[in-house]
């Protein structure tokens, strides 16, 4: 099977999207089949090119069996509405020249955001007469909508994009059941619409205390208790309520808060702890996997936080990260939303209101007094039932398979010739 992906996130990215892409694209290439995706240069969650790649309007690479032809996206210094939709349209437009070239595949795999991808989804399934599966990663102007950051006009256009994209899409697949719930809500039909759960790096199944140790005695921890947040510092993970804790538990030596990863928001909030002088609250730089692994050994409790304008469907991939290592969550989000099912489903961690410090560092405080291993056990069972790495993406290519029109006796005939 040829399979050709468009996503404006890939390796070496290693947080959201460009992690799902690329451990999808590397599970189907180690499968036998033919995989090539169509990407940005790096730039997130920092919003800047690294220097190996800057300053460039195409790229053509290689790595474990995927073809990666990388294409021209602005990346601004600062993010606002006007400059994301720069961001995102560069991205489109560099990209379908990029994936016109390509040869014929069997079928597209369309990862939103951006939206607007849909438009070369379409035009693409149209030119080549092949189909094209929809994964929705984000709601886009759902999450427009709730955070008011587009006028009515341009809402519009995109809830008629979104339509459009469902409409034309072979098969749309999304992360979660509520996602699910909301697009089916938007009047597509129920045999359309498949479940592609985000799946958990099985390695973190395997992290060892010593690990941990090791981190803390790099990084000058010591015997601290460690509340820490991971990945993407943008507007939607409202991390002024970790801030907030921090500030009621400022006289409290023995627990320090992390804050580790990069993002919009993230020189704010390091100014905002500068003049708060909160010796409690540490930052460090997106971490390579070895250190990663070292950070979530060495947590006594990670944290998930969100605006409390997010919507109740939204799930960040630190949540399956976090529960498969087996670190107790603690989630400051809305009542009723995924997230909080989920924690409270796997008996993982605790659940309290978005944009409440108190209340946050309350749980924090429980959740010290309590069994914290029974906790991270019960994360990692969970996640191990739910997301291993064998029934999720296993049922990524049968799904893609059979939105290509492939049967499973024509794919293990095609796998026989190579």
């Amino acid at each position: 099977m040829k399979v050709l992906i468009l996503s404006i996130n890939y390796w070496p990215e290693v947080a959201g999207i460009g992690a799902f892409t690329t451990y999808r694209a590397e599970y189907l290439a180690g499968a036998g089949h033919d995989v090539a995706v169509c990407t940005a240069f790096p730039y997130y969650p920092e919003w800047k090119v690294p220097q190996g790649y800057a300053r460039k309007l195409a790229a053509t690479e290689e790595r474990n069996g995927v073809r990666i032809f990388r294409s021209y996206v602005y990346v601004p210094n600062h993010v606002t509405s006007v400059k994301r939709v720069l961001h995102e349209g560069s991205f489109i437009a560099s990209s379908l020249i990029r994936a016109i070239a390509r040869k014929r595949p069997d079928v597209l795999l369309v990862v939103s955001p951006p939206l607007g991808l849909a438009v070369s989804a379409i035009l693409l399934s149209r030119t080549w007469g092949i189909p094209f599966v929809f994964d929705v990663e984000d709601l886009q102007p759902d999450s427009a909508a709730e955070l008011g950051m587009l006028p009515r006009w341009a809402l519009r256009f995109l809830y008629k994009l979104e339509k459009s994209a469902y409409r034309n899409a072979e098969l749309v697949t999304t992360l979660t059941g509520g996602m699910r719930s909301r697009i089916l809500e938007k009047g597509i039909s129920a045999e359309k619409v498949e479940l592609l759960e985000p799946r958990a790096d099985d390695s973190l199944f395997e992290i060892e205390a010593a690990e941990g140790v090791a981190f803390r005695k790099r990084f000058g921890l010591g015997n601290k208790f460690l509340a820490t947040h991971s990945g993407n510092m943008g507007v939607k993970q409202g991390l002024d309520v970790i801030v907030e804790a921090a500030v009621l538990n400022r006289s409290d030596d023995s627990m320090q808060f992390l804050l580790v990863g990069d993002g919009a928001v993230c020189e704010r909030i390091q100014h905002k702890v500068a003049d708060l002088g909160l010796g409690n609250v540490r930052f460090l730089p997106l971490l390579g996997a070895e250190d990663f692994r070292g950070l979530l050994a060495a947590s006594d409790v990670c944290l998930v936080t969100q605006q409390r304008s997010i919507s109740e469907v939204a799930f960040p991939s630190k949540v399956v990260t976090y529960m498969a290592a087996g670190r107790p969550v603690i989630a400051s989000v809305n009542s009723g939303s995924e997230i909080e099912q989920t924690v409270r489903e796997s008996g993982g961690g605790m659940v309290v209101a978005p944009e409440d410090g108190m209340a946050l560092l309350a749980a924090i405080q429980d959740l010290r007094g309590a069994d914290t291993i029974k906790y991270g056990q019960n994360a990692r069972n969970y996640a191990s039932r739910r997301w291993s790495s064998v029934r999720v993406l296993a049922q990524m290519e049968r799904s893609l398979a059979s939105a290509a029109g492939y049967d499973a006796k024509s794919m293990a005939r095609e796998g026989s010739t190579r």
